[in-house]
């Protein structure tokens, strides 16, 4: 098989269906061996999130992996309909599912992580379509409302909110009407809970900062630093080389990506920031990794590129296996 066949497979819909069966083999391995450590994620502005969101292991994880998956689609329906990337590829739906394997924590457990990743992609979708729309205020009002009541109960939402807001000013919808909708949006969870008496002003709570040492065990610790280091790096790197490309776009696939680079940045803050919730941050890392291996892999003309695909396959099944026996 030429380098044209193996690279033409890779961008294809069959290897991200073997990528997906990996999470899928790997997650439930994870959960079997009993290996998946819950995370105590740390405070809202009101409310604390004590507990997984499923008790039960294996459903757990099923249900992360479908979410895991249901993300991968919308980002492929988000690419169909706005074409950010260059061409239409499932590279980057394999690159993600290889990124959330290759940490127990991210693969086998539905938790805050991948619920904010989630709405992360949701609210994409919806932002994508409001460029240059000066009656956007609905859209709007729905994001950040919905990101007001996330922030109630995980101060890393804060994240989104300002990726969002920074979002739609990009997308050139924001006048008076639509800073006003963005503002009720913000303030109507709050609203909500002080009306109905669930809490009071005196129940604000500041965002707790400790180490995520304190919910893991030493070797959890250093292998899932250093693999975020390795992600980082790549993420930033990558998103450098893209852009000396992507510059050359038309305006409106530019902002598109810029958003996708506004996140990235402002996760990684938010990682060096929040010791304790770092793992919140990571799937949506992972989806703007994903999201520059496929503008890398479908902008690059080096015949052999789908070596560094078969790379990160191994260094994510690597960083699988040290979780694991750790």
């Amino acid at each position: 098989m030429n380098d044209a066949k193996i690279n033409e497979f890779l961008n294809g819909r069959g290897f991200a269906i073997i990528c997906c069966l990996l999470l899928v083999v790997t997650a439930f391995i994870a959960v079997t061996m009993g290996e998946v450590p819950h995370f105590e994620t740390g405070n809202g502005i009101f409310f604390d999130i004590k507990g997984a969101f499923i008790e039960n292991p294996v459903l757990s994880m099923a249900v992360n992996v479908t979410a895991i998956i249901g993300i991968s689609l919308l980002a492929l329906l988000l690419n169909k309909l706005y074409s950010f990337i260059k061409a239409f590829t499932f590279i980057g739906a394999a690159s993600f599912f290889l990124l959330e394997l290759a940490l127990p924590l991210t693969s086998s457990l539905f938790d805050t992580d991948t619920l904010l990743c989630f709405v992360l992609m949701l609210g994409t979708l919806i932002l994508f379509g409001t460029y240059e729309s000066k009656s956007a205020q609905r859209p709007i009002f729905l994001v950040l409302c919905i990101l007001g009541f996330l922030v109630l109960f995980c101060w890393a939402a804060v994240v989104l909110i300002l990726a969002f807001i920074l979002g739609f000013a990009y997308m050139r919808t924001m006048n008076w009407k639509s800073c006003v909708a963005a503002i009720i949006g913000l303030l109507t969870p709050f609203w909500i809970v002080l009306g109905l008496g669930l809490v009071s002003p005196f129940d604000f709570k500041l965002i707790e900062v400790n180490g995520i040492w304190g919910s893991l065990e030493g070797g959890q610790v250093h292998a899932l630093i250093v693999w975020e280091v390795i992600v980082v790096i790549l993420a930033i790197v990558l998103s450098v080389i893209n852009l000396l490309q992507i510059y050359h776009y038309r305006l409106q696939l530019r902002v598109y990506n810029a958003f996708f680079l506004l996140v990235t940045v402002l996760c990684i803050i938010g990682m060096c920031v929040d010791y304790r919730d770092m793992v919140l941050f990571i799937p949506m890392l992972n989806l703007c990794l994903s999201v520059q291996i496929a503008h890398t892999f479908t902008i690059s003309k080096f015949a052999k590129r789908y070596i560094f695909i078969f790379v990160l396959m191994a260094a994510s099944l690597a960083a699988f296996t040290c979780n694991l026996l750790l």
